[in-house]
């Protein structure tokens, strides 16, 4: 299971038949570790470190993303048909557990 979050949804459409359909890519989200308190690091560095893992949510929950952090994992190109018969709504920046299961791909929202 790896977590995604959706990056962008563009419509497309196919030169070939025409159709339109959606290009949905999904980025892996990063897990952010809470700040840890250690003995002997002064507290100034454990507040400044919660400070920026605070900001970093913040603006990943507003699409933006600081280079290295943003991975992607997948692009799907569906036609309009087959993004209703996938039963799941890809919503820029919702987060996903995205589970490989016996040649099957399963989109489960993240923070029910």
């Amino acid at each position: 299971m790896v977590l995604v979050r959706v990056h962008r949804v563009s419509s497309i459409k196919d030169p070939e038949t025409g159709r339109y359909g959606k290009m949905i890519e999904l980025v892996e989200e990063t897990r952010i570790q809470p700040a840890v308190k250690l003995a002997g690091v002064p507290q100034e560095s454990i507040m400044i470190q919660s400070m920026i893992q605070d900001l970093t949510r913040y603006l990943q929950s507003m699409g933006f993303t600081m280079g290295s952090l943003m991975k992607p994992k997948m692009t799907l190109f569906l036609t309009e048909e087959e993004y209703e018969m996938l039963g799941v709504k890809l919503e820029v920046n919702e987060v996903y557990e995205l589970e490989f299961k016996n040649g099957s791909i399963i989109f489960k929202k993240a923070y029910d």
